[in-house]
Formats: structure tokens, sequence, C-alpha cells
């Protein structure tokens, strides 16, 4: 079988040649033209004036747009029909876009945007938590409550008791690709829309609405994109149906990509959260009763905050049985980017929170954090012997816990105990240079919390000469998605990878797709196919069947042959008889995640196909003067179930974890006191580098297989592994911990300063 092998990315030999094909590469013909948004540099107000004369006076400027020439919609929202291509009058964050220029070229286009004389009446601007707590402005009348068991009552029982608050900042995607669409008008209106997105049915949707045709007049393709992670899940509606609004004015071809300043300033980011706490705890750290309050900056539109802010709470207790827990989600407005879907989807905020306040627990006992990690574990398996089974704060059983198992094989491969003895025999005699180790579980919930989106379409075809065609509602950003589905088509039919060939996801072939979110790509679009290629297998099984007198389920499909009875041929032989049958060599393939059902409202039910594990020990040193610091070693052990691809898999895992290095140290997000983004450039805001990476980084796979029925009983491993990137920020926290005696209360991300003030506070100093 083509599935298991550790095969490389599909399209590796055309990255590192340059030869991959992105939007900005695909040609256009000359009478192409290049749009750019003119956007706001106030935070909040009215716009009392817009003159652009200027602008459309400027050199190759064919159109100049306002809301008022739109001719339909206006709107490009994925959720609440509160988000205006362009301004509807009111300005709600400096980078929204006001008018659009169409132009010859992309240069004349950005340098006339920059033209535009807008006044605009500012009102004063709500940018942080505390402001809008105190202006009440929210996405929710009030804050959505899960609980369990009564955390009041336990609480006022606890032997221990803490209270904390955690600052958790937000991320920019920094995808190599920027935002890029090109549109391509046809007859009768018709649009061709190329889009860098991770949703085509979003932006079918979107465009159709945008210039009132219906969606069959939409086709939106996507071949690849240059990294994603959540950030082209929505935030390419604007760009898509800019450019369909210009072409069907002009009757050109319209193409729009974002400059990369530009990309940072208009687009959403990472939900950065405020999680304040109490706990209660016994002596050996198992936490008795635990109430989180969870405040999340969603900026001025709802985009999918609610979601992210759902699976926040979703993962507040991530591997830990808590028997009285409450969780309080507010869910804020404020006059900044609308945050959006970022890998983990409020997932690793929630995750984060708890981590926190495992470490705060060891701290005032003076325990190991594993130590206390490892008292408050799910029982293996999700139950007790005798005991009733162990469910989730919001009711899901859990039934697959191997956190415990998976946390102990890494503790012995990493020699953790004797490291961890070596670290403080070292900060004993360093009075400068202070080591820390850390080691974090994770327990991620892998479907989308909307239960509708879990499902999937496919299209097969086999030609005459044994060549295998596909295509999916998947689409591909670099993680490798189309290999692997191309791996099932070939394990389905027993042939070479070289025989399937995958195109681009286009919504004229596989209709009404989910986004390529919620690491479910391969669970469902890996299921849609193997239902497509059984069901042409299967034809052919029976044709033969007929020809030798058997049964078919005796066709064996195998190593590019298929035996039946006394006949053997090759695949490819099979095809053309089967063909000359006038049996049909195409089907449609289609799935639905089975077992999930949720209701958000009263935070109950099973909103999760089954949870992915992994843990990861980071040890780092830190620079007690300056607040400095590296990653010495990483050790790795994630389980992917019965890995697709595991060399697919194991980047996954690298990748992962260094991004989530990155959110939790470097890259920090600065507004200023106008609402204006000062880190919208590589200048100013710090993604990991190759020298960020650790210097020791061992990768492994845990070698189980998924006990839900996925695709070959693998696992998603597109999110999980960026929350492994916590255990280097509790590291750090642990290495601030030995500078003095008291809790350092390290903030994220922990960047040199944020070091150096924890240090401080370790010490007494503030």
């Amino acid at each position: 079988m083509s599935v298991a092998k550790p095969l490389p990315h599909d399209a590796a030999h055309l990255h590192v040649t340059g030869a991959a094909r992105y939007v900005d590469d695909t040609p256009v013909p000359a009478s192409a033209l290049h749009l750019a948004f003119g956007v706001s540099d106030v935070a909040k107000g009215q716009i009392t004036s817009m003159n652009l004369d200027a602008v459309r006076a400027a050199p190759e400027v064919v159109a100049v747009l306002v809301a008022d020439d739109l001719p339909f919609a206006n709107d490009v929202s994925p959720s609440a029909h509160d988000e205006p291509l362009l301004s509807d009058g009111s300005v709600h964050y400096v980078g929204q876009p006001l008018f659009l220029v169409v132009a010859g070229t992309h240069l004349a286009a950005r340098h006339a945007a920059r033209l535009g004389k807008v006044e605009i009446a500012e009102e004063t601007p709500v940018l942080t938590i505390d402001e809008a707590l105190a202006a009440d402005t929210r996405f929710e009348d009030g804050p959505r409550i899960y609980a369990r068991g009564d955390a009041a009552m336990a609480m006022g029982g606890a032997k221990h008791r803490l209270t904390g608050s955690f600052e958790i900042g937000g991320q920019e995607h920094f995808y190599l690709e920027g935002q890029a669409a090109l549109v391509l008008p046809g007859e009768d209106g018709d649009m061709h829309v190329i889009s860098s997105t991770q949703h085509p049915t979003e932006i079918q949707h979107k465009v159709a609405d945008a210039i009132g045709k219906p969606m069959h007049a939409v086709r939106v393709e996507t071949r690849r994109m240059g990294g994603g992670f959540g950030g082209k899940e929505s935030q390419g509606n604007a760009l898509a149906v800019a450019c369909a609004v210009a072409a069907r004015l002009t009757g050109r071809p319209c193409k729009m990509r974002y400059d990369r300043d530009d990309d940072m300033i208009i687009t959403g980011k990472r939900h950065d959260f405020r999680i304040d706490y109490d706990v209660g705890f016994d002596d050996m750290g198992c936490i008795t009763a635990l109430d989180v309050r969870q405040y999340t900056r969603c900026g001025w539109a709802m985009d999918l905050s609610l979601p992210v802010a759902d699976r926040a709470m979703l993962h507040a207790d991530n591997a830990y049985w808590l028997p009285h827990i409450r969780i309080e989600s507010h869910r804020l407005r404020t006059n900044t980017q609308s945050a959006t879907a970022f890998r983990g989807f409020g997932g690793p905020q929630g995750m984060l929170g708890m981590e926190r306040i495992v470490d705060h627990v060891a701290g005032h006992l003076g325990l190991d954090p594993l130590a206390v990690r490892v008292a408050n574990f799910y029982a293996s398996g999700g139950g007790i012997s005798g005991q009733k089974k162990q469910t989730t704060p919001y009711g899901q059983e859990v039934d697959d816990f191997i956190g415990d198992v998976v946390v102990a094989r890494v503790r012995d491969t990493s020699d953790y105990d004797a490291r961890r003895a070596a670290v403080a025999e070292w900060n004993a005699a360093s009075p400068v240079l202070k080591r820390g180790i850390a080691l974090t579980p994770v327990k991620f919930g892998i479907s989308f919390t909307l239960t509708h989106l879990n499902q999937a379409g496919a299209l097969v075809h086999v030609y005459a000469d044994g060549s295998i065609h596909l295509s999916h509602g998947g689409t591909e950003m670099g993680q490798g998605l189309f290999q692997k589905v191309a791996q099932v088509a070939a394990s389905r039919f027993g042939v070479p990878l070289e025989m399937v060939k995958i195109t681009a996801t286009d919504t004229a072939k596989v209709p009404n797709t989910s986004a390529t979110a919620a690491s479910s790509g391969s669970d469902l679009n890996g299921m849609a196919v193997k239902a497509a290629c059984d069901t042409i297998r299967d034809r052919m099984a029976e044709h033969l069947a007929q020809l030798h007198q058997v049964r078919p389920d005796e066709v064996v499909f195998d190593n590019g042959r298929v035996r039946a009875g006394s006949g053997d041929y090759s695949f490819a032989e099979v095809a053309t008889l089967v063909y000359s049958a006038r049996i049909s060599l195409s089907a449609t393939g289609f799935y639905k995640t089975p077992d999930i059902k949720w209701d958000r409202i009263k935070g109950q039910g099973r909103p999760f196909f089954y949870f992915a594990y992994g843990a990861a020990v980071t040890e780092v040193v830190i620079d007690s003067l300056t607040g400095e610091n590296r990653i010495l070693r990483t050790d790795i052990l994630h389980d992917a179930g019965a890995s697709l691809n595991p060399a697919l898999d194991i980047g996954q895992v690298e990748g992962g974890y260094v991004q989530g290095v990155g959110w939790l140290t470097t890259e920090e997000l600065v507004w200023d006191g106008k609402g204006r983004l000062r880190t919208h450039a590589p200048s100013t805001y710090k993604i990991p580098a190759c020298g960020d990476r650790p210097d020791i980084f061992n990768v492994a796979l845990w070698e189980g297989e998924n006990r839900a029925d996925t695709i070959y009983k693998s696992k998603a491993v597109g999110e999980p592994p960026l929350m492994l990137g916590i255990s280097a920020f509790l590291a750090l926290s642990d290495a601030v911990a030995a500078c003095g005696p008291h809790y350092p209360d390290l903030q994220a991300p922990a960047t040199a300063e944020a070091v150096l003030k924890s240090v401080h506070t370790a010490r007494g100093d503030v």
C-alpha cells in the first residue's frame, strides 16, 4: 500500500526549484487590471468627506470605487454580515478599506491609493480588553459559561487556593505568500476566481452575492497556497470580491495582492486573551476546584470569534480531570483588526491557560510541575476500573486517553528526571545564566465545532489507460494534504502513486466544501476519496468476477496488477476492459463525520470525533541580566495515529512546534494609543528563524492506531503540534523561577523584555 510510507511532498520539487505556481504566478491577459485599497488611518469615527479627485487623476487609474458604487452586497463577513468591503461611512479600525483603486499596474494602484483625502470625525476608540469591559462592547450579551460540578462550593473547601491573571498575546500568520486573488470574467457575467484561500466555497458564496449572481455563475479554483494557518479561511474574501466587482464593471481581468505591510495592517490575527483564575487544590497538587475567566479581544467585527472563543473554553481542561470547574468567556469588541482563525483556533489559548495554572500550583507547593500534571491526568483510557467513565467539562466521554503513557514515554526517552536534576545543579552554581526545563502534554479535540461543516466530497476518474485523476474539497497550503489523499487513492486501487494525479481544488468539480481547517483535511477528504475509489473499484471487480466466474470479493488489486481467478491483468488493462464494457469509471464520494453532536449554548455534547495527544520536553537558558534566551533541546512524542505519511507528519510536528514557540516568545503585536499597528513588517515583527530552532531537536511519532474509525486509523496532525510549544514558554518560566523566591508571573509572549521583567518579579524587585 502507498499509505504509511514516508514519501516526499508531491510538489517538493516544484517548491525548491521555484516552479510551483501560485496566484501571483498565474499568467494574466495583457488587459488585466490591478487593485489596491485606500485605508483608514483612524481607529474609530465617521467619514465627513472623501475627496478622491487626485486618486482618479493618478497615472493608469481606470476606476475608483466607494461603497455606493457597489452593485449588490457590500459585505465580506464569513458569519454576521458586519464587515463591509468598503466603509459605509463608519470607521472601525486603522487599516479598514475605505475605497478601491483599479489601475493598470499593481504599483500604480498602490501609489494612487495613497492620494485620497479623507476627513474623519474621530471618536474615542476601544482598544484593550479593559476598555472593552468598561464600555461593555461585546459580540454576545454577557459572558458564555460552561460548568461542571460546583466550583464555588469546592473552592470553599479546598486546602490551598491561588488566584492569578495571565496575558496571552496574539500572532500574525506571516504566511510566505500574501493574500491574493485573480478574477477572469466570462460570458453572461460568469466569473472564474483564482484565490489563495482555505475556503473556496465561501469565496464562491461571497462573490456571487457581490455581483448579484447565483453560485453556479462563480467558479473558484485554488491550486495551492504558500501557507495559510487559518489566515486564509475568511480574510481572502475582500480581495476576491473586490476583483469580481471590478471585473464586472470593466469587463477586464482583475488581480489583487497585498504587499506585506498592507497585509499585516488590514487582516486579522490570532485572538489575544487575558485569563483570570481561582484554583483550589490539595497537598499533592490535585485540583479540586477551578474558576476560569477568559477575556477574548475579538477586534471590530465578529469574523470567527465565537467558535474561536468556544474552542478555548473546550480546551480549558487540556489533559486533566477537573471535577468542579466553571469556565466563563467574554467575547469583546475593540477597534482593532478583526481577529480570525489561526492554527489551533482558540485551543492554544485555553490550553496554555490551564498549563499556566498547573505551573502556578506546582510553584506554590514547591513540586516538580510534571508531578502535578501526572496527578491530575485523565485516567488511562478515560476511565477508572469499577468507576464511572471520566468526561470533559462539556460532557464528552474521554475514552481514548493516552496522554499519561505518551508523557511517560517521552519522560524516559528525553532523560527528563536526570536533566531536571542537572538543571538545578547548574542554576545553583551559575549566578547569571539560568536554565529551565518543562514537560507539557497536549490533548486536542478533532472536528469542526459547527457540526454541519464535518463533511467532504470528492470526484475520481479512472481513464482508459489506467491513470487516475481526482479532485476533493480540501486545499493544499504546504501541509501535504494532496499527497496524503493521493496515497489513499493509490492504496484503494493497488497502484503505484505516480498513476494518481490531484488537480486544483475547484468548486465546479466538488461543491459545498468546508474550509480546510480544524485539522480535518485528511480525515474528511481522505474518507470521501476512499468512498469514490471504492465505488469504481467495486464496479471493476464485479465485471471481472463475471468474466472469471468468481465472487467480487475474490478479485485482488495489488502492486499495479488485478487478479480474478485465472485472470491476471495490469490495472490499465482492466480499465480498458471496463470502459469497453460501457461501465462508468467515474464516481463521486461523500463522507460525514459520525457520532458528533454539540449544543454550544448549553455547552454539552460530543463536539469532537476523537482527541490527538502529544508531549514535549524543552530545555532553555536565559541571561538574567538581559532577558535574552535560547532553546537548547527539545524532545517531542506526538500521536498521529497510524500515520498516512510519517515524513510529512514529522514535518508538521516540527513546524507546528516552532510556530507555537514563536507565538509564545518572539512574536509580539504592538498597537499604539491611536490603534495603529506598529509591528507590521519583518523589521518590527520577529518570527522564528532557522537559528531559533533547538540545538537538539528530537521528534518521534507515537506508534499507535486511532481508536476512532478514521482513514486508515490515522489522526489529524495540523493543529495539535503547535501547542507543544507551550513547553518552551513554561521552560522559560522555570528558568526565571531559579532567579528568586517569588512566583515569576511570566506573561506571553515571553520576549526578552518580558523575561527580564519576570526576573525582577521573581527576585522581588518590583
